[in-house]
């Protein structure tokens, strides 16, 4: 199973906080949380063949090109599922994830999925009934691996079509 992960600057390794600027770019290898997930996608002999960043800044700044150019790259690469994501708890990444997981869905063959903490409450509430949201602790809680754990088993039931949602729905909100 192939799956692309999206990523702003910070988790992609690219920048901090205050590189919002960051221009859309990709690697073909994992980066940030796609490494710390590596124990768990071999648990659904999935790997990892692209991660796409791009600033938060740089979205928000032009939500529209920047989401149309994530959906052809993707379509491009045509992986099984998108997981754009964890967020944690910052609020113009979780947005981000939850707008581009939409337009992934809304605009391509390709499932996709976001990530983020309870702290995105009006994000959540906004798109929990759109998207599939898969919950992570906040930045710095305990739980992250089993958030990594669970995100890549809601991909794979997402990826292979799995008519039992709650298979999905379990580890969401």
């Amino acid at each position: 199973m192939k799956i692309v992960t999206i990523y702003d600057q910070i988790q992609s390794g690219m920048g901090t906080k205050d590189d919002k600027m960051l221009p859309l770019g990709g690697k073909n290898v994992p980066i940030g949380p796609g490494i710390m997930m590596t124990p768990f996608l071999k648990q659904i002999d999935a790997k990892i063949v692209a991660c796409l960043y791009c600033g938060t800044g740089t979205y928000l700044n032009n939500k529209e090109m920047v989401s149309k150019k994530l959906c052809d790259m993707v379509q491009k690469l045509h992986p099984d599922v998108v997981i754009c994501g964890p967020a944690f708890d910052y609020k113009d990444y979780a947005q981000m994830c939850a707008e581009i997981t939409e337009s992934i869905n809304d605009s391509t063959d390709i499932p996709a999925i976001a990530s983020m903490s309870a702290e995105n409450e009006e994000i959540i509430n906004k798109y929990k009934d759109r998207i599939y949201i898969v919950k992570c602790p906040k930045k710095g809680e305990a739980g992250l691996n089993s958030a990594l754990q669970n995100l890549c088993q809601a991909a794979k039931a997402l990826a292979v079509h799995d008519k039992n949602i709650a298979n999905i729905k379990e580890y969401c909100f």
